[in-house]
């Protein structure tokens, strides 16, 4: 970007690659391709990267390389012996290609120029570099003298080792030293025969179009790019696959009563058509042969013909997330083994086995995302850690069913046939890096080389990629919460309605089971799980119109906070690590573990005396039955107490009366969610039911004389609560909730609460609709070459 760097940056630089070279030089490697791009800087210091075409070179042997159509180099940055493609490379070509470096980080440009590769390598095999001290005349001169040593077209003639080369950088006498040598090359050029000078131009041309045919690119196919349109009624609405030759499109589109189904759409047709019996089914893919279509429904796998026909049930205990179909006949998704695990199938169906599962280091984590290697090498699958909030990308070695990380911060990944690992990161950008497949290993540093990526619920990236190089994706989207923009309102008794700051709107923390604020004891201070371009992280703001101050700010998303009993700290998840954390809420003093457990901790909060923490535990998605509520005496109790763990039921939404003696919940026991009253702590003593009509959300009044809950119907209901709760009184309807307040039909917590006098809800509002899955969708084809030409293997 500079083009021309200080000249004492410059011979620093040059320096530490050549003190790399020579270290690699000393174990019998050379690099092969130093340029610019290959040198990476660390904290301020030079790394030598990309050993790639060292690696092939070693690989192929005595080979010529231009004869099994290796790339030799970079042009701009090759020696002339390997321009020539000489079979013997040495140490003294790198020493070359460093000059050549040193030489454009000096004068901002490299010694040798052209508009094509093979007008590089001509001028780099027949012609020498301009003098660089007319260019710059504060450069050394024995700093020239040691880079047109280095630049020598002899390699007999450069320095011996990359170490020489940096001596002379350091030496101020070296061009006293050169300078008969150089006086007496130059005379030696004065006396040239003109027979010599005709014999090297005959020379010079036969190599020019040597040159030319090893150089010439074959016709390459053009990478076209285009917005991809839908007919009325038949948009994309979630994931997105390619049949293995481009020509089908397989997705997520509109069904019945608001459901959605799969569409397949032919390259060659503009609609698309309906696939029955595909009613909210989860991620599509298409089978290696392009004939079959995979899918995850109700927690079963299926398969059906492309063209339509009956599903047929493969598997069974599989979350409706995406699946690995491999080119063995097999396939890979996720299942459920008392927590997620990858499975394997047969194609035909049969009993299924656990092909990987996390170990009991690796609490609250799950595999999600596979994608095939191909030969059935192994399987690249996202490690998914709490709520996704922390994301890995690992690899599964189908041989030995060891699993490894191969990168950090990663949402999912492919392998592609040009030899490159994909994946996409929380910022929906696209990275590529060179994929070994033998070692599954990645080689190299990855590459940026798409963005802005829309990402589905905030984690899973719509695209998908044919074997043939065709991309299709979403774009526009980025990273950002699909949730729209929200405002606090507060809701009386009768259900009017006032704004609480009409200046401040807001993102809840993004996946709406995490949205979640608590008012403080004197209802002056909110404290708020809010997303930003920061991330998830929770917020105290003073009310009504009071400043918004941030109270977390680890990279990890913080979520549900809830006020202690004194009005002083507030305790919040934090998600990806099964942890209640506390922090002063004034921002000062350091954070505090509270609970750590094995399985996802989702919600917790003090009782009013300060001595329980009450917490539900597990959840997810395909995780029925696994939401239980724990408590614990901090500094009494050495470990939780399960209160509530009905199996094959969810028990949520705990909520303590302020007297302490209450225990208010949701079950789904009866096969719908109600809320019901147990005795605290001895749960078993008694149990009364308080909703009738499906209820959630449940919420006590400070005067511990009512219980607020929410109907099916959206009603907000009041139940009086007397000394027993075998004496509950009639349930009377409050208000009912306008289509724009924000409370998801499966509530697993309250989200909303309660001012000091019990006469006003403090609740959510809608204030722009979310962001929709309508953004662009582009088609790019032979998107591979386009891939190529950014690794630099084109």
């Amino acid at each position: 970007h500079e083009k021309q760097l200080p000249v004492a940056d410059a011979i620093r630089i040059a320096s530490e690659v050549a003190g790399a070279l020579d270290y690699a030089h000393r174990h019998n490697v050379i690099h092969r391709d130093i340029k610019p791009e290959n040198i990476l800087l660390h904290d301020g210091r030079a790394l030598v990267a990309d050993f790639g075409i060292a690696l092939a070179a070693s690989k192929a042997g005595g080979t010529r390389m231009t004869e099994t159509g290796m790339s030799l180099g970079t042009p701009h940055y090759m020696s002339p012996e390997q321009a020539m493609g000489e079979r013997e490379i040495t140490a003294r070509s790198d020493v070359y290609a460093l000059g050549c470096v040193l030489y454009e980080m000096l004068t901002g440009e490299p010694p040798f120029t052209g508009t094509t590769a093979q007008a590089i390598v001509a001028r780099v095999v027949t012609e020498t570099p301009r003098p660089m001290l007319p260019q710059r005349h504060t450069i050394p001169p024995h700093v020239e003298a040691a880079v047109f040593t280095a630049l020598e077209k002899l390699p007999a003639d450069r320095f011996a080792t990359a170490a020489e080369f940096a001596e002379a950088l350091a030496d101020s006498s070296y061009a006293s030293k050169t300078a008969v040598m150089m006086a007496a090359a130059h005379g030696a050029r004065r006396r040239w025969t003109p027979i010599l000078v005709a014999s090297w131009g005959i020379a010079a041309v036969a190599v020019i179009a040597a040159l030319w045919g090893w150089f010439r690119p074959a016709p390459k196919p053009s990478v076209t790019r285009y917005g991809l349109g839908f007919p009325v009624g038949q948009a994309v609405m979630g994931g997105i696959a390619l049949s293995p030759d481009g020509s089908r499109l397989v997705y997520a589109g509109p069904g019945d009563a608001g459901s959605t189904q799969l569409w397949v759409k032919e390259r060659n047709q503009y609609a698309a058509v309906p696939l029955p019996g595909t009613k909210d089914v989860g991620a599509p893919i298409v089978s290696p042969n392009g004939q079959w279509i995979a899918f995850s429904q109700a927690g079963q796998v299926k398969k059906m013909p492309i063209g339509g026909g009956a599903p047929v049930t493969i598997a069974d205990s599989s979350f409706d997330a995406p699946l690995a179909w491999l080119d063995d006949g097999t396939l890979v998704y996720t299942g459920t083994l008392g927590r997620p695990v990858l499975r394997r199938v047969r194609e035909s169906g049969g009993a299924s086995s656990v092909l990987w599962s996390p170990t009991d280091s690796q609490p609250n984590t799950g595999p999600f995302f596979p994608a095939p290697l191909p030969g059935a090498r192994g399987v690249l699958f996202t490690l998914c850690s709490g709520l996704c909030a922390t994301n890995e990308l690992w690899v599964v070695d189908l041989k030995s069913g060891n699993a490894k990380q191969l990168l950090p911060d990663a949402l999912r990944g492919w392998y592609l046939p040009t030899g490159d690992l994909v994946f996409v990161r929380r910022n929906g950008g696209m990275f590529a890096v060179p994929f070994d497949l033998k070692a599954l290993q990645i080689r190299g540093t990855p590459v940026p080389v798409l963005e802005g990526l829309t990402l589905m619920f905030g984690i899973i990236p719509n695209i998908a990629l044919s074997a043939t190089g065709t991309l299709m994706m979403q774009a526009g989207g980025g990273g950002g919460a699909q949730l729209g923009l929200q405002e606090l309102v507060w809701i009386d008794r009768s259900g009017g309605t006032t704004q609480v700051d009409s200046t401040w709107t807001f993102r809840h923390s993004f996946s709406n089971s995490n949205a979640g604020w608590s008012l403080s004891p004197d209802g002056r201070r909110l404290a708020i799980g809010l997303n930003t371009n920061s991330g998830d992280d929770i917020w105290i703001k003073e009310l009504p119109r009071g400043p918004l101050s941030r109270l977390t700010f680890d990279s990890t998303a913080e979520e549900r906070p809830r006020w202690s009993p004194d009005g002083k700290s507030v305790t919040y998840i934090v998600d990806g690590a099964s942890a209640l954390r506390q922090r002063p809420a004034d921002g000062t003093g350091r954070e505090e573990t509270l609970l750590t457990t094995r399985a996802p901790l989702l919600d917790g909060s003090w009782s009013r005396d300060g001595q329980w923490l009450v917490v539900r535990i597990g959840g997810g998605a395909g995780t029925v039955g696994q939401r239980n509520i724990i408590a614990l005496r901090p500094g009494v109790d050495s470990a939780p107490t399960e209160l509530l763990a009905t199996s094959g039921f969810d028990e949520s939404a705990p909520a303590l009366s302020p007297d302490g003696k209450w225990l208010a919940y949701a079950s789904d026991e009866t096969g719908r969610t109600e809320v019901y009253i147990r005795p605290f702590p001895n749960v078993d003593d008694g149990k009364w039911q308080v909703s009738s009509n499906g209820g959630q959300a449940p919420l006590w009044a400070h005067s511990g004389r009512e219980l607020f809950f929410v109907d099916a119907e959206r009603n907000m209901m009041v139940a009086p609560m007397p000394t027993l709760p075998s004496q509950l009184g009639a349930r009377v309807r409050l208000f009912k909730l306008g289509d724009d307040i924000y409370l998801t039909e499966e509530e697993w917590y309250t989200p909303f609460d309660i001012s000091p006098d019990d006469r006003r809800f403090l609740m959510s509002r809608q204030v722009t609709a979310p962001e929709t899955q309508a953004s662009a969708f582009i088609l790019v084809e032979n998107w591979f070459e386009e891939l190529k030409t950014k690794m630099g293997t084109n």
